[in-house]
């Protein structure tokens, strides 16, 4: 009996940034950690032509993407949203289809309500990793307490550097050289 493989491939993962937005940033633990690691992870997306997928939270109140991943995704129109998980949004799930998703890299805030629901809802149709160090709450007990339940409920919790490394797979590769200069920052 062959085994699946269990390590991530760039074919069929869609990297989800869930509603890193400016009126809700400033409260967020460990923001500047959180944004430099997910603008690492749209630009190594960009270097392995993996499909990005961007959401936000009721803009009207909590503003738009931040500036220095809006300005990276310039080329990508938000999908906005409602429902704290991003499946409550038929725009989010046709996106999936037209990518033909499989895998679901998510990153983004706040960890214990939309990027939780978000990753709990996945797990019906997809392969599910959160990047912890790409994600935060207001609080780091209730990042803690998402990281949790989403690992007991099933979903890959997977960091920024290790996550590049898996879909890399190897060294020597252009992409490979590309990428390093991320992970040395």
């Amino acid at each position: 009996m062959k085994l699946l493989g269990r390590l991530l491939s760039p074919k069929g993962s869609v990297l989800v940034v869930v509603d890193v937005q400016e009126k809700l940033l400033p409260f967020i633990a460990d923001k500047e950690m959180v944004v430099k690691n997910i603008v690492k992870l749209i630009k190594f997306a960009k270097i392995i032509g993996m499909p990005i997928v961007l959401t936000e939270q009721y803009p009207k109140g909590l503003g738009s993407t931040v500036k220095e991943i809006r300005e990276l995704m310039a080329d990508l129109q938000p999908i906005t949203k409602l429902p704290f998980s991003c499946f409550g949004s038929e725009e989010f799930k046709e996106s999936l289809r037209r990518l033909r998703a499989s895998t679901l890299i998510i990153v983004g805030i706040e960890t214990h309500v939309c990027v939780n629901q978000t990753a709990l809802d996945a797990l019906e149709k997809y392969r599910v990793h959160v990047i912890s160090d790409a994600t935060s709450s207001r609080t780091r007990e209730n990042w803690r307490v998402g990281i949790e339940r989403m690992a007991r409920e099933g979903v890959t919790i997977s960091s920024t550097e290790m996550l590049i490394y898996e879909l890399l797979a190897k060294a020597g590769t252009e992409e490979f050289k590309r990428a390093l200069e991320l992970v040395k920052r």
